[in-house]
This record gives structure tokens, C-alpha cells and sequence, in this order.
């Protein structure tokens, strides 16, 4: 027996009603739509259709309508005159009166435009809304189920490199969230209907058509008759049948999240990203090997891994299965675009981490042991839990190779010199295939802890090999490398981890995308950058843009400065400024910025181009931002000289401390006019909020008492000016 799908709203009258008054039909895809959905959310319905409110409107309109209704240019058209119409008819039914119906036909008005542009965004695109508007293209007539179940078998049949590529930057990934997210949020909008008709009926009727109430699991079968409606609107919406027709025998044209295990991935490196930046949209670095799009597939099929995987290899079964191997991964293997080939790495790349994850020791049942000293944990399972992070470091170096022994360092708390984290590392033409652990020597050099001897090699070498052992497993997808001791991302996997990370909404820009950038954008973006990687981008940058491109760039590091004094590192960006080589006379033009010119004259002095008359360009405030920066960075080695000394004595003799930034304030202080108590005043007009504690730490320790309680004053007065509203 077929059930119901109608909801009570009302439609038919409505059509009726509007084509009398007005003379013409409205769509009734449209009425349909914008009746339903106003209903479902809760709309008044005592005039005999939904009475809709502007706060109704918006959210239909803004938020249900874009991804949910896939329309003719004639019919999205139409939307605002079948609202107001349907404002008309509420108001005939005598449920508005005079200055409520203007004012619900000026928010009719007010919210087309976001109506359009949320119409317009590729990431309201649903799968039924993409093959809806490909069939409408071709001609079908979405509302012949036959019809439309002929084009889908013909789509199938279609080379995969003829069909029709999804608007960019879209992913499967993207348009398979949406569609479930989608499909969610309309079923249970119909539950919180069906609450209500039961809870609170209107006098119009029930909204919902009745349940089947002889089920023997009364609840299931609600799940599935209110699942059952949803399609159905669904169809009504795009084209008929698609729903049943995706979800059944055109399901591989539709793939679910959970048909795209790279997605899981995708998250974790989200977190990741979220972890170090707070912010996916921080951009990662572009990588410098990205394939071309032809050279994907030669790169996957030589990888050892997924060969053997396509081959049916009875060994790598469960893996073949996850990966969707037989199935609709062969065929991607054989026919699959650039994109669906990068998409199969991905997920074979995936399987990989989840397979060295689930093979790990459990870590609540064989705790980690550590070595008091060093704090160095030799259990493999820190390593292969941390597979995904490996991952996401590799590509965070902007394509630069790593080194196993300083990556296991850094993870055992050694303590690895911070400037030798980014540096890229060496790779051997040839090398053993057995991991070999590098010499006490070698090690000294990449960890930068000279003197390192046979012993710390010995204690390094199991974590170091753990380590080794995990990248090779990663390595077997073809999308690492490892060479001896080193070991990155090849082009292969480069191209599957900016497609993982652009599935989970990081930012991660190719090359092209960063040389179309404005000089604000790639000063904002490269300070969190490998040096080499940074400076290398600036030079880039500033090739394609033209002869006053350095001075953008100076320009825009200025205005970023002045804009956010705490987030924008200016020695960092002066230092990657001075790798990428930017020319004397781009930074003579800079002496002269308020912020950031005595930057530019220390870069200009520190090789060499300073001209004596140069220094007399540079503004006292910006004097001033260099000397607090640089006394900013004092203060933070005394916090942690303080640190270290109240772990290492229980009464430490604080006294007896050789304080870092008294004398450095003294050694500024002997070249500013007027002297330190001139010097003071200027750092807390510099930048207040970074003064106060430097200020504060002159006055509770600078052994001049002038200084000291001038500091003191000036603390305290720029803290309560930060706090005034």
C-alpha cells in the first residue's frame, strides 16, 4: 500500500487562491517549498496556509531553501512574488492586519539578497541538487521518475572523465556532508513537526500524515515513515525518485561520508590544525612539488601498496575492502579522474593510519617507560597513535624533508634547539633500507646539543627506529618517503594531503592561489611558515607582482603590525624579509613607517646598505615598538630562567639570578634621548597591553629606584587605561 507524503499546508487552496487573484499561476515547486518548510518550522496555520513571520522567513529562506530546493532561473525568480502572495492570502484570511503585512513584505524584501547569494554558494550543494540541475541541463523532465532514472543509468555509463566536474573548490567529501547534514536536519525538523501536531494540533488539522500505528516497533516505524516523507520532499524539490534512486542502485554516484574513509582522516588533521593555530583558516604552507593532474594516476598505480591492492593481493583483504577494493575503487583505478584517483590515495592513505593505530600496544595496559632525565618514551604505540600528526607535520614544513632521529627527539622531550625544528634536512641520493640510527656526531648537529656521545645515540636508537618503522608503513602508499634518516612527503603525497586537509576546511593553497593573494595576505600568511618556505614565497610573490611589490609588502607588514601589535611577529617577518633578499631600496622607503622602520634600518645596518643620514628617518615610535619587542623577548627568558629556578631549588636564591632584562632595557636606554626616564613613557605608548609587563618587571627588579618606580606608575597607569571601556 503506498502511503501519504502530502503535508496539510494548505498548497492546493494557496495555488488556487493566488492564480485567481493575481491572474497567473505561481510554481508550484516553489509553493510547495516555501509552504512546507515554513509548516514543518512551526508556522501559524489557523489562516489555512503557514503564516509566515520575518524571523520564519529568514531562516527558511537563508538557511532550509538553498540546499533543499533545485530550481529553474525562472523560479528562483519567482520566490519573493510567491511570498508575498502567500503574505497577501494570510492577510485576506484576516490574520494580519495593515501594518504587520507591510512590514513582513519589507522583510520579504530584505532578505532576497542573502537568499541569493546562499542560493548561489556551492556549499549549500546537495547530491540531489547536483544531478537534479545536470538532468534539467540535458533536458529531462525532473518530474518523470522513468525519465530521470534513464539519465542516471546513462551518467553511470559515462566515462568518468565525461561527466561533469563539481563546481570548485567543491570535493565529494564537501557535497556528501552536506547532503547527510541536509538530510538530517529535514528529518528531524518533520519529528519536531510530528511532536507538536501531537502536543499542541492545530485547528487546521495535522500537519504530518498519521504514522502507522500497527507497526510492531511503533517508534522505528516513525523513524522511517518520517525518513520516508523526507525523501519524498526531497524529490519534490529536485527531481522525482532521485532519493531512492541514490540511495539504492546509483549509490556510487552519491557516496556518503561513510563511503569516503578519508574523511576520518580529514578530522583528525582539523584537529591538528586546530591544535597549533586555533583557526582552520590559517593557511598552510603551498607545497613546492604539487603532480600535475595527468602524472596522478601513473604516481598511484607505481605506489606498492595500492598496486597490490587493486591486484586482489588476499593478504591486504580487510584493506582492500575499506578501500573499496573490489568495487567502486577498481573502478576509479582503471577509469577514475585526477580528482577521484587523488581521493583513493586519500583513502588508502587512511587505512594505513588506522591500521598502525589499531595495532598499537594499549597504552592503559603497558604504560610508557620513562627516563627522569630526558623524559624519553620508547613504546612504538606514541608513534603510531600520532601517525595522522606525522602526517600533518610533514606538510606544516612546506614540503621540506624531516629527520626520524630529531622528530623522536623532540617527541622523548629532548631538548632539540627551537631553530633546528623547521630546518629541512638532507636527502641521500642512496641509503641502507634498514633504518641505521646517525652517529653521536651527526646527531649533535641536528638536534643542536653538542657533545653528544655512544650513550644518548644507544638510548635514541629504539624510539628513533619505532619511528622509522611507522614511516615506512606510511611509505608503502607512496605518499612518503624515507632515505636514511630522512623522510618527507612525495609529490603524490602532497597532492592526497591538500585534498585531505581541504575536505576537513583548512586551508591549504597551492601556489597559484598564494601568487594571487594581496601583500596583507602573504605577510599575514608566511609568518607561521618555515623560514626557507616563507622566504621563498616572498620572492615568488614579488616576481609576479611587479617592481613596487617589495614596497607592498613592507607596507602591508606595517599596516598588519599597527592593526595587531601582539599576532604579527615583525622580527620574524624582517628575518624572512632578509633570506628572501628584498632589495636596499625597498627598505629604505620603509625607514620612514611608524611602526616598523627601525626594523627596516636594522636589516639595511646589519648588511652593510645603511647610508649615515638613514637613521635620522626612522621614527621615534618606531624605535620604540623594536626596543619593547626586543625587551618583550627578554622578559620571556627571565620567566623561564625563574622557572627553571624554582624546579631546580626549593628557595632559590632569587637575587643571585642573572636577570636578562634589566640590562637590556639599560643598554637601550643609553642611546634613546632623555635617557631611561624618557625611554619608559615611549614603550607604554608604543603598545600598552605588551608594556605593562615588561614595566612591571622593571619595577620589581631594575636596581636603579628612579627607574624602577617610574616603571612601577607607568604599569599600573597603562593597565587602567586598558581596562576603561
Amino acid at each position: 500500500m503506498t502511503r501519504a507524503t502530502d503535508l496539510n499546508t494548505g498548497l492546493d487552496d494557496f495555488l488556487a487562491w493566488a492564480e485567481k487573484e493575481r491572474g497567473a499561476p505561481v510554481p508550484v515547486r516553489v509553493a510547495d517549498a516555501v509552504l512546507t518548510l515554513l509548516a514543518v518550522r512551526g508556522a501559524d496555520r489557523r489562516a489555512g496556509v503557514p503564516e509566515p513571520t520575518p524571523q520564519l522567513l529568514r531562516r527558511v529562506l537563508h538557511e532550509d531553501l538553498p540546499p533543499l530546493l533545485c530550481a529553474t532561473p525562472t523560479e528562483l525568480a519567482a520566490v519573493p512574488g510567491v511570498l508575498t502572495a502567500l503574505a497577501d492570502c494570510v492577510r485576506a484570511a484576516g490574520r494580519l492586519n495593515a501594518k504587520r503585512h507591510t512590514r513582513l513584505v519589507a522583510a520579504i524584501d530584505d532578505a532576497m539578497p542573502e537568499f541569493r547569494r546562499a542560493i548561489a554558494d556551492p556549499r549549500n550543494l546537495t547530491w540531489p541538487g547536483w544531478y537534479a540541475s545536470l538532468l534539467r541541463a540535458d533536458g529531462v523532465d525532473p518530474d518523470d521518475p522513468a525519465a530521470v532514472r534513464a539519465w542516471l543509468a546513462a551518467h553511470e555509463r559515462a566515462p568518468h572523465a565525461d561527466r561533469p566536474a563539481l563546481p570548485a573548490p567543491l570535493h565529494r567529501s564537501d557535497v556528501a556532508a552536506r547532503t547527510f547534514a541536509v538530510r538530517v536536519q529535514l528529518t528531524e525538523t518533520l519529528l519536531a513537526a510530528f511532536a507538536h501536531d501531537v502536543e499542541g494540533p492545530s485547528p487546521a488539522g495535522p500537519l504530518l500524515p498519521p504514522p502507522p500505528l500497527d507497526a510492531d516497533r511503533p517508534d522505528e516505524a516513525l523513524g522511517e515513515e518520517l525518513e520516508r516523507i523526507a525523501g519524498a520532499l526531497i524529490d519534490r524539490w529536485t527531481a522525482a525518485g532521485l532519493s531512492d534512486a541514490l540511495a539504492g542502485p546509483y549509490a556510487g554516484l552519491a557516496p556518503g561520508p561513510e563511503s569516503l574513509p578519508h574523511v576520518a582522516l580529514a578530522d583528525r588533521l582539523l584537529d591538528e590544525h586546530l591544535d597549533y593555530y586555533g583557526d582552520s583558516g590559517t593557511p598552510l604552507p603551498p607545497p613546492p612539488a604539487l603532480p600535475a593532474p595527468e602524472g596522478i594516476r601513473g604516481l598511484l598505480h607505481r605506489a606498492p601498496l595500492p598496486a597490490a591492492l587493486a591486484a586482489g593481493s588476499d593478504d591486504l583483504r580487510d584493506l582492500a575492502e575499506r578501500c573499496g577494493f573490489p568495487g567502486p575503487a577498481a573502478d576509479v583505478w582503471t577509469r577514475g579522474t585526477p580528482q577521484e584517483l587523488t581521493e583513493l590515495g586519500a583513502d588508502i592513505l587512511t587505512a594505513v593510519v588506522e591500521r598502525i593505530a589499531a595495532a598499537a600496544p594499549d597504552t592503559d595496559k603497558e604504560p610508557a617507560r620513562d627516563d627522569a632525565r630526558r623524559g624519553v618514551h620508547d613504546d612504538v604505540q606514541d608513534y603510531a597513535l600520532d601517525a595522522a600528526h606525522l602526517l600533518y607535520s610533514l606538510y606544516e614544513r612546506g614540503g621540506t624533508a624531516d629527520s626520524v632521529a630529531r622528530k623522536a627527539a623532540e617527541h622523548g622531550s629532548w631538548q632539540v634547539d627551537p631553530s633546528l625544528e623547521d630546518a629541512p634536512v638532507p636527502v641521500p641520493d642512496t641509503a641502507p633500507a634498514d633504518y641505521v640510527t646517525p652517529s653521536p656526531d651527526e646527531l649533535s648537529v641536528l638536534l643542536g646539543i653538542p657533545g653528544l656521545g655512544e650513550e644518548e645515540r644507544a638510548e635514541l636508537d629504539g624510539p628513533a627506529r619505532a619511528l622509522s618503522d611507522v614511516v615506512d608503513q606510511l611509505a608503502e602508499t607512496g605518499c612518503v618517503f624515507r632515505a636514511g634518516d630522512s623522510y618527507g612527503l612525495t609529490p603524490l603525497g602532497n597532492a592526497v594531503l591538500r585534498h585531505v586537509l581541504a575536505a576537513g576546511q583548512v586551508a591549504a593553497p597551492d601556489e597559484e592561489t598564494v601568487a594571487a593573494w594581496d601583500a596583507a595576505e602573504v605577510i599575514t600568511a608566511v609568518q607561521n611558515w618555515p623560514p626557507k618556505t616563507a622566504a621563498r614565497t616572498l620572492a615568488q610573490w614579488t616576481a609576479g607582482h611587479g617592481g613596487g611589490s617589495w614596497s607592498d609588502l613592507l607596507n602591508a607588514l606595517d599596516i598588519a603590525k599597527r592593526t595587531d601589535f601582539t599576532d604579527v611577529r615583525t622580527s620574524t617577518l624582517f628575518t624572512y624579509l632578509d633570506l628572501a633578499a628584498v632589495p636596499a631600496e625597498a627598505l629604505r622607503s620603509a625607514l620612514t613607517h611608524p611602526v616598523t622602520g627601525a626594523y627596516a634600518h636594522r636589516l639595511l645596518h646589519s648588511r652593510g646598505e645603511a647610508a649615515p643620514s638613514d637613521a635620522e628617518r626612522v621614527p621615534q615610535s618606531a624605535r620604540a615598538v623594536l626596543i619593547l619587542e626586543e625587551l618583550e623577548a627578554r622578559w620571556t627568558e627571565d620567566l623561564r630562567m625563574y622557572a627553571r629556578a624554582m624546579t631546580e631549588e626549593e628557595e632559590p636564591d632569587l637575587t643571585a639570578v642573572p636577570w636578562a632584562l634589566p640590562d637590556a632595557f639599560d643598554a637601550a636606554a643609553s642611546t634613546w634621548p632623555g635617557g631611561a626616564l624618557s625611554l619608559i613613557p615611549a614603550l607604554a605608548e608604543a603598545h600598552p597591553p605588551t608594556s605593562v609587563r615588561v614595566l612591571e618587571q622593571l619595577g620589581g627588579g631594575h636596581p636603579d629606584p628612579r627607574v624602577a618606580a617610574l616603571a612601577s606608575r607607568t604599569a599600573k597607569a597603562a593597565k587602567a587605561a586598558k581596562a576603561k571601556p
